[in-house]
């Protein structure tokens, strides 16, 4: 799992430079399926239920689920990049946020740092005795205390030596509910975030995800193991670049 979780958050630090005006979201993609295959590793994504691409590339207010292409990058753009990669037969899955061009406007900025913030919240509630309501609580009562609002329709979820496998890691909920936390647990954390409204709708693609009121959305996920004391995040960011303004 460490070793998944590193080259994946590795492959999203290096791809942090090209995330620029004009560049399209297909050459994002191309680069992370290259560095993929560079690597010996294997794409969890590409003929995943039929998906061709190494990566998800949502912009703005696309919630998650953005299918790489033609579109390309204007100045300002904020972009959620997921990326899932096989090592071993061990998955490594998480995405963070990048800004295309230099700062975001305010309300990108603030998006993105309470989404993030969320996470780590989320992340500290990981500890066993606790229950995944916990983890929920941790980061709904934060974002809604900054009026923004939690997704509902999508959540983190196990994963190990499978992509997607019970439980489902849902970012909202009530203290002390759902199943208790226990030592050997690997789960995704991966609020997205919403400036307006939670509701979203899915496109005629079946993948994309958008916001139903066109608000801007913010998405960070880390993949994590439950220790005796706490919790290890298996892909942290090597270079520190997990964060687009820090």
């Amino acid at each position: 799992m460490a070793a998944a979780g590193n080259l994946a958050a590795t492959i999203l630090d290096e791809i942090a430079a090209l995330v620029t005006p004009g560049v399209s979201t297909g050459e994002l993609d191309k680069f992370i399926e290259d560095r993929v295959n560079a690597a010996g590793a294997t794409s969890a994504t590409i003929g995943y239920k039929g998906y061709k691409h190494a990566s998800c590339i949502s912009l703005n207010h696309v919630v998650c689920h953005g299918i790489p292409g033609e579109k390309t990058l204007k100045a300002g753009d904020i972009v959620n990049i997921d990326v899932t990669v096989i090592v071993d037969g061990w998955f490594g899955d998480t995405s963070r946020m990048y800004v295309a061009g230099g700062k975001p406007s305010r309300k990108a900025e603030r998006l993105i740092e309470v989404t993030h913030d969320a996470l780590m919240l989320g992340i500290e509630a990981a500890k066993p005795g606790n229950t995944f309501g916990d983890i929920g609580h941790a980061i709904q009562s934060y974002v809604e205390a900054q009026r923004m609002s939690v997704v509902r329709d999508f959540c983190g979820h196990g994963l190990g030596v499978v992509f997607h496998a019970p439980p489902n890691v849902l970012h909202y909920g009530r203290a002390g509910t759902g199943p208790v936390l226990e030592e050997g647990m690997f789960f995704t954390i991966e609020p997205m975030v919403n400036l307006g409204r939670p509701e979203t709708k899915i496109l005629a693609d079946d993948w994309t995800a958008v916001t139903r009121d066109k608000s801007l959305s913010a998405q960070f996920e880390h993949s994590i193991g439950i220790t005796a004391n706490g919790a290890d995040i298996f892909t942290l960011s090597p270079t520190g670049k997990f964060h687009p303004t820090y």
